[in-house]
């Protein structure tokens, strides 16, 4: 094993804390890790090395330009669905790794250092971004001799391990943010918020056995996560408070927070492929390799050899016609030498038909050979002709190629100029949006005031006219019995004066009483007579 970077090497412990447990021998595996962030809900690969590109401007983390072009600026990457709704980031880079201590190298030197940091009123090293290691382990089986993997992709497991690290929620009265940590601590925020929003519709429809859409496009976060919130995976949080006491609202949050997560519980069953073959083969068919070996290197070589083949020299040599035998016996025998002139004989004239013929096919190829040479020298003559046509024309697409790279490249640093101006666009009109509708709402309120106060000096007019009403008609009730009163008198003191004159011992009526006077009409006054 190699040696640790002293830089990271306290911070693991190899042999405490790394141990593999239940292994299959019938599978190959294979571990890969990759590490993103979420920034201003855009998704950046923290391992990718991004080339140098003199069109575009060079920036570093304090937003001023790069003289030298030591630093460009990533791209941010896309998030797409495969077949199986999985969700996956296009373009990430995927490292394979083959213990903890390059994992841990890759974490540490090419992906955390990358991460974006900076310094506010609370935090000297605040997050400003979401930050996502993932760790992907590939499993596949073998075939039934236990020798080559499957090729099959349905056979194929993929498991996956996200450690996400989530930056704080933040308060702007609190941390004095401006300008781009302003606009960081707003997308942290509004995705924290989705995160909620998102947890609260699953814990209403457990509840209540509904069926709402959980909103996980409104942030790159849980769309991200989606199918771990659908019952693909299993969740575990991890929460971070203060104890201080300036931080107790923002801690009682967090900790509602976490505990309204507690309460959902979403299950799916995953099937997981069968491969269909016995199980331990891999094992068992390395015993029966060593044991055959070993029974091999017992007997002394290869069981059932099969003979070699004939070469081409030994079959040519087969087809001339067999020797009789030579031995001479006797001397008087005249037939043996005979029989084996005669064979000579006919070996010789075959010889020579070989020969001729093999003259003949010499000649005739090399009359092919030539003919073929010179076609190929015409056709080589043709395509070296066409070559420095093609060549000419490529050379003119190439020229025309890189003419509108660079242009494309122009247009892309247009678009990114034009979209981060849109989005401050968008930034000005929600922000004018929210204002005037607090304005609306100011308006609405002041209208309902005036309306209420419109209502309540009518209800005090209409009060105060009736009031007014009944103290007129009070006013003009005792007027008028004032007057009866008077007119009554005064036609006494009539009566009283003709009685005098005509009748001088005449009754004296009584005084009526208001109510007589209120039934009764009114007398007419009779004027006395004038004295004579």
């Amino acid at each position: 094993r190699r040696q640790l970077d002293p830089e990271f090497a306290d911070m693991i412990n190899v042999q405490d804390h790394c141990r593999v447990e239940e292994v299959d021998e019938d599978n190959v595996y294979g571990v890969f890790v990759s590490y993103i962030e979420i920034y201003n809900n855009y998704i950046y690969d923290l391992l990718e090395e991004a080339p140098f590109e003199s069109i575009k401007p060079k920036w570093n983390s304090c937003n001023t330009p790069v003289r030298n072009g030591d630093f460009v600026p990533p791209q941010s990457k896309i998030l797409r669905e495969d077949l199986n709704h999985n969700m996956y980031v296009t373009g990430c880079t995927e490292v394979e790794v083959k213990s903890t201590e390059e994992a841990f190298e890759v974490f540490w030197r090419a992906g955390q250092k990358k991460r974006r940091i900076a310094n506010t009123q609370l935090n000297r090293e605040s997050s400003r971004s979401h930050s996502v290691f993932i760790i992907k382990l590939a499993q596949a089986p073998l075939d039934a001799d236990g020798d080559n993997v499957l090729q099959e992709k349905e056979q194929i497991t993929l498991s996956q391990l996200s450690l996400v690290d989530l930056a704080g929620s933040e308060r702007t009265n609190r941390t004095k943010a401006e300008g781009n940590r302003l606009r960081e601590a707003g997308n942290i925020n509004q995705s924290l918020m989705t995160l909620r929003t998102c947890i609260e519709v699953l814990r209403e429809n457990q509840l209540y056995g509904t069926n709402k859409m959980v909103p996980y496009r409104d942030s790159k976060l849980t769309h991200l996560f989606k199918n771990y919130f659908d019952g693909e995976g299993k969740v575990r949080m991890i929460v971070c408070v203060n104890p201080k006491a300036e931080d107790y609202e923002e801690s009682l949050q967090v900790m509602r927070f976490a505990e309204m997560t507690q309460e959902v519980e979403v299950a799916r069953p995953v099937d997981r492929p069968l491969c269909g073959l016995t199980p331990g083969r891999r094992l068992r068919n390395q015993a029966f390799r060593e044991e055959l070996s070993r029974k091999l290197e017992l007997r002394g070589g290869p069981i059932g050899a099969e003979p070699e083949e004939p070469s081409a020299a030994e079959l040519f040599f087969q087809s001339f016609p067999p020797l009789p035998s030579c031995e001479l016996l006797d001397i008087n025998d005249d037939q043996t030498l005979p029989k084996l002139i005669e064979a000579l004989e006919q070996r010789h004239k075959m010889r020579q038909m070989l020969a001729e013929e093999f003259a003949k096919n010499v000649l005739a190829f090399k009359t092919m050979l030539q003919e073929f040479d010179s076609s190929v020298a015409s056709k080589e003559n043709y395509i070296q002709g066409k070559l420095a046509e093609k060549e000419k024309t490529i050379t003119g697409q190439r020229t025309e190629l890189e003419r509108l790279e660079k242009k494309i490249k122009t247009l892309e640093y247009k678009i990114e100029i034009l979209e981060k101006t849109a989005t401050i666009y968008e930034e000005d009109k929600r922000n004018l949006q929210q204002e005037l509708e607090s304005k609306s709402q100011k308006l609405q309120r002041q209208a309902s005031d005036k309306r209420r106060l419109e209502a309540r000096l009518q209800g005090m007019v209409a009060e105060t006219s009736l009031k007014w009403e009944k103290e007129c008609e009070r006013r003009v009730a005792a007027k008028q019995l004032e007057m009866q009163n008077k007119l009554w008198v005064k036609d006494e003191k009539l009566k009283q004066l003709k009685a005098i004159v005509t009748e001088p011992r005449a009754e004296r009526p009584e005084r009526p009483s208001r109510e007589r006077e209120r039934e009764k009409p009114l007398p007419r006054s009779v004027s006395p007579s004038p004295a004579p």
